[in-house]
């Protein structure tokens, strides 16, 4: 019986979550991001969820990436957004 495969495996779909403060436009900046590097985003998977107290917000969405370096791009660009304080993936 073999091991069954562990980690990432690529091509595939994954789901990333940012965290930063409410009304910074995560909602738009999330998918934008990740499409502008050529990925294909699942718009209609995105979900949001704000804090306890209402400052931040957290949005998630599912994307696909055919490589390991896709999925590094795509951590890679959304750490330069400003808007994004926290990735939660």
């Amino acid at each position: 019986m073999s091991e069954p495969a562990r980690g990432f495996q690529f091509p595939g779909e994954f789901e990333i979550a940012v965290m930063g403060e409410a009304g910074a436009g995560l909602e738009q900046v999330l998918p934008d991001t990740l499409e502008a590097l050529g990925l294909t985003v699942f718009r209609d998977s995105l979900r949001t969820r704000p804090s306890s107290k209402g400052r931040f917000v957290s949005v998630t969405v599912r994307f696909e990436a055919q490589s390991r370096d896709d999925y590094n791009a795509a951590d890679g660009a959304l750490r330069a957004r400003p808007e994004v304080k926290w990735i939660l993936s």
